[in-house]
């Protein structure tokens, strides 16, 4: 009875001074547990996204919160960082002592028979309750080495979905923005199809007048046809479009879902940084690249577990085992305390393969943590030099824009005159529609530049989308 109590106490010591350590320690807790009154909802835990209506016209910011609600790809990684969370908690147990306790209980039935031919039969019961409590006392590191290892792979797990949620950032900031290009160019498509279709009157009513030929008049009809087949194609990218923006938010392509319409004419302008400051930004800041960081942080401290696992462990150990026995009618009570060590002589050279296997793998994760520091830094210098690129671009199509407009006026102007040609007409409304396109192209090239690089540094999150172009509701 003494050594129950011994027990008792001894596991109850552990455990709770290991709580008390956790509470005021509550960063080596992969969980926060909390005691929650029955009936308590707390509404922090619930869903915002079951509330989302997709039958208005939605906002960049109402599009990324769907995305990262929805997205497959978003609860995947969450649901990883939940495992390793588990796993930090395995390795922790081996800090508190084992305690186990084992009931048996039997009944046995002897038949026997006498020289005189007499059948005896006895009955007896037997019963055995049999508690052990274990502790591991010292073992050269290794359990620290494993709560280490967890702990470095829970940060990894955290970095990597910092870096999915930017990922899936933007992705639906880009698939946003190519919604609103490809309606922008729709309605380009549609204006340059009036023009081609107003010169194409023009020239019908030329010809009836017997003053145009035959072949302007096909020259126009196959100028139209040829922005109509445009038109057409633009359709159906933008169907294409909002397909790809709903299945990134998590929905079926086909459902209905509209944009607010930005102004995307109107943009911040380009301010002229330091590369090699936002390239050591990212270094410092790149999820993915925090994560590989952790990665090989756990493989070298797998390599200290597999060193303490070929040296000995010593444990204290304490028992208590009581046996019940009716048929010498008996009770048996046996205790015990003591330590044992554990000295592994020879495992077939396993301990020796092991550490070698850890070592390869720390060298593997700092080959691949140095590979992507590299891609970190291309990553940064293209997206960098892509918005540079595309910030010219805009003040080019602009003044290209402007010609072309001029252009078109005065040549349609100068046909219906009668001292111009149908082919400078078609040429400069033809020029006008490239102008035009050329004009959304490079601010669609902008926005998806200026996510990118964000992306690229590790910066891209909701406040910082909240600063890109942003329309208001109609």
């Amino acid at each position: 009875m003494l050594i129950r109590i011994f027990i008792f106490i001894v596991f109850n010591l552990f455990t709770l001074s290991y709580a008390a350590d956790s509470i005021f320690y509550s960063d080596k807790d992969p969980e926060q547990i909390q005691q929650i009154p029955k009936g308590y909802i707390d509404p922090t835990i619930l869903d915002p996204c079951q509330t989302k209506a997709y039958n208005r016209p939605l906002s960049l910011i109402e599009v990324t919160e769907a995305a990262l609600c929805h997205n497959p790809n978003t609860k995947e990684v969450y649901a990883n960082a939940k495992i390793q969370a588990a796993e930090v908690g395995v390795a922790r147990s081996l800090f508190f002592p084992s305690l186990r306790d084992t009931v048996a209980f039997t009944e046995n039935q002897i038949r026997s028979q006498t020289r005189e031919g007499q059948v005896r039969q006895n009955n007896f019961r037997n019963t055995q309750n049999q508690i052990v409590a274990s502790y591991l006392l010292y073992d050269f590191g290794g359990r620290d080495a494993n709560l280490e290892s967890a702990n470095q792979l829970l940060k990894a797990a955290s970095a990597t979905q910092d870096a999915i949620v930017q990922r899936v950032l933007l992705n639906a900031v880009n698939a946003f923005y190519q919604v609103h290009a490809n309606k922008a160019i729709l309605k380009a498509s549609i204006e340059s199809e009036r023009l081609f279709e107003e010169s194409f009157k023009a020239a019908e009513a030329k010809y009836i007048a017997g003053i145009a030929t035959p072949a302007d008049k096909l020259q126009v009809n196959t100028s139209f046809a040829n922005a109509t087949l445009t038109r057409l194609t633009n359709e159906g990218l933008l169907r294409i479009a909002y397909g790809n923006l709903a299945t990134i938010m998590g929905v079926s392509p086909g459902t209905p879902i509209e944009i607010i319409d930005n102004d995307m004419a109107v943009l911040p302008e380009f301010i002229d940084q330091d590369i090699q400051a936002l390239i050591e930004q990212a270094i410092i800041q790149r999820p993915d690249l925090i994560a590989t960081e952790s990665e090989l942080k756990a493989s070298l401290a797998k390599i200290e577990s597999a060193k303490a696992e070929a040296k000995p462990k010593v444990r204290i150990e304490a028992s208590n085992q009581y046996d019940s026995e009716t048929i010498f009618l008996r009770d048996i009570n046996a205790s015990q305390v003591g330590i044992s060590v554990t000295i592994p002589f020879f495992e077939g050279y396993k301990p020796t393969y092991l550490i070698r296997s850890a070592e390869a793998t720390a060298e593997l994760k700092a080959s691949k943590r140095d590979q992507l520091r590299l891609q970190v830094s291309l990553d940064v210098w293209t997206a960098y030099q892509n918005l540079k690129t595309a910030n010219e671009a805009i003040k080019a199509s602009r003044i290209l824009l402007t010609s072309a407009e001029e252009s078109s006026r005065v040549a349609f102007g100068r046909y219906k005159e009668g001292v111009g040609n149908i082919i400078d007409t078609l040429n400069a409304q033809s020029a006008l529609a490239s102008a035009n396109q050329q004009k959304i192209q490079s601010i669609l090239n902008w926005n998806i530049a200026r996510t990118t690089l964000a992306q690229s540094i590790g910066v891209l999150d909701n406040a910082m989308i909240q600063k890109l172009p942003e329309a208001k509701r109609n």
